[in-house]
């Protein structure tokens, strides 16, 4: 019978990235619609779902003043 070795496991370099992940930044662009939104703007991705039902940013923020107008006031803390 003949003895077999085991298949060599290969070592990975677990600090370095496969070449599939490495970014050329030499190649990008500037967001061309940064400079459109005002400096104060955070966007928010929403779920599909989500989407569905909200057809602009105007709705979104209806529903969410409402729902921070409900909020109970914060305590104020002693000290």
């Amino acid at each position: 019978m003949k003895k077999t070795s085991a298949p060599k496991k290969h070592q990975v370099l677990r600090d370095t990235m496969r070449k599939e992940y490495r970014f050329d930044y030499s190649r990008a662009k500037p967001n061309r619609f940064a400079e459109k939104m005002p400096k104060d703007v955070v966007a928010v991705v929403l779920e599909p779902d989500v989407a569905a039902i909200f057809k602009s940013s105007e709705a979104v923020n209806a529903l969410l003043r409402s729902v921070i107008a409900a909020l109970p006031e914060p305590k104020h803390q002693l000290g």
